[in-house]
């Protein structure tokens, strides 16, 4: 009798131990994910700090709702008046997870074989510098910079000196941290404003870029105007442009579908044609010297990297899930998630069908004699 005691109490230890390895085992890969896992391509931000931005935490799922229902009404999206908001709601909800997720970069690249994210993303930017000619000490536009990836980039690429304007304030202030952390806040200067209005004199810059950020702007002709305003006679204005390509087809369902989808998930007014914004820059008065869709062949499919993100999504979406029941991060967290993650499937789609492109370029320059 006293022999099978024994036994169950060595397998009752056994179980116990068992269950303990499992408990921190599980417990371990917990903490990995939520603190010490960082962005995908630069840590920056863990999982519990995941927020709304500038938003207070109880504002996080009143403010989601209200996004979304701006595009339950095609008529308020329409509303130029209502656009800016829209966009500076959309960056207080997504910047925590951009950053978390994807990077201090929010753009695509084109994909080169033998190169990862980072590098492609880094080539990408410095492609800008090249265009523009970018120089030490002159002073160059960034419209339109987020967290200030690409500035980063360029300014330590060229030594130029970078001045981003960006709508929403939690940018700027994750921005200049970025920039100081780096050591190049001697070199970068990030302002809260909108690029439709900035408060710039006329003629005050070298140069200046936009890289898919003016797909925000209700009229491209505003905001290409305003940069043409500041930039100084004879200098170049280099931007990546969403826009839907040739073969987009307004009377395809699916097209259609698609591009409401980016629109949606996006914070866009409204996906413009690769053929009007030629004829916008020539409006506004710049001669336009180049003009190319950088995701055709010889680049790799640039959707590769969110076909590849569908195991860190669903990762990603435990993790946010658990902290919002938690109450660690804020309520409404996970469906702002749940929607990037179906936006990334329309952008997929519209990558594979070849009706959308993130990086159509145009380098354009403002006459040495200005009318």
């Amino acid at each position: 009798m006293s022999d099978m005691v024994m036994e169950m109490v060595a397998g009752a230890d056994l179980y116990t131990l068992a269950a303990v390895v499992g408990s921190l085992v599980v417990a371990g890969g917990i903490y990995y994910l939520v603190f010490v896992l960082g962005p995908a391509e630069t840590k920056g931000k863990s999982a519990v700090e995941l927020g709304g931005g500038s938003l207070n935490r109880g504002e996080v799922a009143d403010n989601y709702k209200a996004y979304a229902d701006f595009f339950k009404k095609p008529k308020e999206i329409e509303n130029a008046k209502q656009v800016p908001k829209l966009v500076d709601t959309f960056y207080n909800l997504v910047t925590d997870i951009y950053e978390w997720g994807w990077g201090q970069s929010f753009h695509f690249s084109p994909a080169i074989a033998g190169k990862s994210h980072r590098e492609e993303t880094r080539l990408h930017e410095e492609r800008v510098a090249d265009l523009l000619h970018a120089k030490p000490n002159d002073k160059i536009l960034d419209a339109g910079c987020g967290v200030g990836g690409p500035m980063r980039a360029i300014a330590a690429y060229s030594k130029a000196n970078v001045v981003g304007i960006t709508i929403n304030d939690y940018q700027v202030a994750r921005a200049r941290s970025h920039n100081k952390k780096a050591g190049l806040d001697n070199l970068c200067e990030v302002i809260c404003g909108n690029f439709l209005n900035m408060p710039f004199p006329d003629n005050s810059f070298d140069g200046a870029y936009s890289i898919e950020a003016t797909c925000h702007a209700p009229q491209l002709q505003d905001v290409y105007a305003e940069i043409y305003r500041v930039l100084k006679p004879g200098k170049l204005y280099v931007t990546y442009e969403w826009v839907t390509t040739p073969l987009y087809r307004a009377d395809d369902p699916e097209h259609v579908e698609i591009i409401h989808g980016i629109e949606h998930g996006d914070a866009l007014p409204g996906l413009r044609s690769y053929s009007q914004i030629v004829e916008i820059a020539k409006e506004v008065g710049f001669e336009v010297l180049e003009e190319r869709d950088l995701a055709l062949p010889p680049a790799l499919p640039w959707w590769k990297r969110l076909k590849m993100g569908r195991i860190a999504y669903y990762r990603n979406h435990l993790v946010i899930a658990l902290l919002s029941f938690l109450g660690v991060a804020p309520q409404g967290v996970v469906d702002v998630h749940e929607m990037l993650f179906k936006t990334a499937d329309f952008l997929s789609r519209g990558g594979e069908t070849g009706i959308f492109t993130p990086m159509h370029l145009l380098v354009c320059r403002k006459p040495e004699v200005t009318q």
